[in-house]
């Protein structure tokens, strides 16, 4: 079958291909999407013969898109099970074959039901291998339908014993269609429940009767973010940037709605109301107390920091309806190509279900699988104990806590109104997050100021600082920083006048140095802070005036930062990036430097 017809809203029909009459606006002819294939009609082919040149427990058939077993001759006696459709759904289906799951799959090109011949030949190989009897599985698609069913047919006049399970689990549509429902992701759980019947010698009707009852016990619901692209062809739909489309298929079909982009959480309480709605003929019993199989499944190009958010979200939301989560496989494992979106796939399952979940495979695709309910688990270990607090006599000269207080708040606002200027600065050499790192460092100090009483001794300020900004700040900036404030609290223990804070500043830039592995002159914030500490020398002279020197300080680290523009990274993602593409400061050095700007200017608001 050809691939979805590109719609601004496309078609809502299991058949692929098929266009509704009514038609929605075209959308404008859409650009060829890049993709990493040597042609685009041998795609299908080069990707299973990839996977098969990758795992010698899976063989190809000569002449044929069927991929199988290695060890065919271990399945004498068995049930063989093949299953299969088109391409493009990676790592389903050939991912599923080996012990315990698939014997194997029939792989038509890019969204397209495989030719009827080679589903023919598939059985054939497994019937001459001495199985006993063979189970087509196959997702509810009426190409699929008409080719598996063809074949199994054919191989019945010629005598062997076959018999086809249809997987429909979509449960997006309210009211039942007279194509049935799609089949989407759950039908990866009856590949493993009826390969492990199948490995524990189970016959053929008993097979199929404990695949139907479990496919009748399970449901599926996608949303996507972006479209996916047939290779050759531009994306099969549009979505507006704000937008997202609850519902859709495995192939670009069309969903039951769009909507505008929320959070997470709200997203998959939607997923999960619309899956177990009294209004949805396709519904899943959620009834409180329900044991359940849920599965997060990528479809092809989420994040998996994404996935993690989603997988947490659809576990509370189900135990906060008193649902027991049984088990939880989070990954990918049916997809649309490049699609960025997630589906849900719940299935009711009992302990002698819950056994064929856990039952022994070695299919690739299928994940290292904990054995244990999620639902009932402690998940959170309690942090462990601090070591003992040494009490430090208070040294003459400790700055008072409410002007410290006054810089710190002073050094916050800056760096949260620099946020999106270092974001700027970043993009051209880095990951684009300086600006959010700093403002995240800004936030966590806060939060500490109106939380906690300030260290009267300054180096136990500096190492309260260090240890804040290691936990909240994170990334190398957050290391750097630490590093910095733990090795400038060391001479600030037994004093704290200027030429003590001079020491602290030496002190901290030799800790950046010697872990870091940067220098003045790698275009990093060390070129602001060595200019500030060539500076602060000057306090180490007796009766040296704080506030004139460390304006002068101050002075040459924004000059040192600026003039990072002209040198080439020698540190940090920066030295990756052409010295011809480096036309800005810094974003490090600029932060270091508005830092001790905002400390100058917190104490001399206090001078007067």
């Amino acid at each position: 079958m050809g691939g979805p017809v590109p719609l601004c809203s496309p078609p809502a029909s299991p058949v692929r291909g098929t266009v509704p009459l009514a038609l929605p606006h075209i959308c404008p002819t859409p650009a060829v999407s890049k993709k990493l294939v040597n042609s685009v009609p041998g795609c299908a082919d080069d990707a299973l013969a990839g996977l098969v040149a990758c795992n010698p427990a899976i063989q190809l058939l000569q002449g044929h898109q069927v991929a199988l077993r290695s060890d065919l001759e271990n399945i004498r006696g068995r049930v063989a099970l093949l299953s299969g459709g088109g391409s493009g759904h990676e790592p389903a289906h050939a991912g599923y074959i080996g012990k315990g799951m698939l014997t194997g799959v029939v792989a038509g090109a890019v969204f397209t039901s495989p030719a009827v011949g080679s589903i023919l030949a598939a059985i054939r190989a497994v019937t001459q291998a001495g199985s006993a009897g063979t189970l087509l599985i196959v997702k509810n698609y009426t190409g699929d339908r008409l080719n598996f069913g063809l074949a199994l047919e054919q191989a019945r006049a010629e005598g062997a014993d076959v018999q086809m399970v249809v997987v429909g689990d979509d449960s997006a549509f309210t009211a039942q269609k007279k194509a049935g429902r799609r089949g989407l992701c759950g039908t990866v759980l009856i590949h493993k429940v009826a390969g492990a019947l199948a490995e524990a010698g189970a016959s053929l009707e008993k097979v199929v009767h404990r695949v139907k009852a479990a496919a009748g016990a399970m449901g599926t619901l996608g949303v996507s973010l972006s479209p996916c692209s047939v290779p050759g062809s531009g994306p099969t739909f549009q979505l507006a940037q704000d937008e997202l489309e609850l519902g859709l298929g495995i192939h670009g079909e069309a969903g039951v709605r769009r909507m505008k982009m929320v959070p997470a959480d709200e997203i998959v309480k939607t997923m999960l109301d619309h899956m177990s709605s009294s209004s949805n003929a396709s519904r899943v019993a959620l009834e409180p107390g329900a044991s359940v199989v849920l599965v997060v499944n990528n479809l092809g190009g989420l994040s998996f920091l994404e996935l993690g958010v989603v997988a947490g979200a659809a576990v509370h939301c189900l135990e906060d309806r008193g649902v027991r989560v049984a088990r939880a496989l989070v990954g990918t494992f049916m997809t649309a190509l490049e699609m960025a979106g997630v589906s849900l796939t719940l299935l009711l399952a009992d302990d002698d279900l819950l056994g064929l979940i856990d039952a022994e495979t070695t299919a690739v695709a299928w994940p290292n699988l904990a054995r244990v309910p999620v639902t009932g688990r402690s998940r959170v270990l309690a942090a462990p104990e601090e070591g003992p607090k040494v009490e430090e006599p208070i040294p003459a000269g400790a700055p008072a806590s409410q002007r410290v207080q006054l810089v710190l708040e002073r050094v916050c606002s800056t760096l949260l109104g620099l946020q999106e200027e270092l974001n700027e600065l970043d993009r051209a050499a880095g990951d684009g997050d300086c600006g959010s790192t700093h403002a995240r460092a800004a936030r966590a100090i806060q939060e500490w100021l109106n939380s906690t009483p300030l260290p009267a001794r300054p180096s136990q300020l500096l190492s309260t600082l260090a240890r804040l900004l290691l936990e909240k700040m994170g990334g190398s900036s957050g290391a750097l920083y630490g590093l910095f404030l733990t090795a400038a609290a060391q001479p600030l223990q037994s004093r704290s006048d200027p030429a003590a804070w001079a020491a602290a500043m030496e002190a901290g830039i030799e800790a950046m140095q010697r872990y870091g592995g940067a220098a003045p002159g790698d275009r990093t914030m060390l070129d602001s802070l060595c200019a500030a500490a060539e500076e602060l020398r000057a306090l180490q002279a007796p009766g040296a005036d704080l506030l004139p020197v460390l304006a002068k300080a101050v002075q040459s680290a924004e000059a040192a930062a600026e003039s990072t523009k002209n040198m080439e990274a020698g540190a940090g993602r920066a030295s990756y990036i052409s010295s011809a593409r480096l036309e800005l400061p810094d974003p490090g050095a600029v932060a270091a430097a508005a830092v001790l700007r905002a400390v100058l200017e917190g104490l001399q608001s206090q001078s007067g």
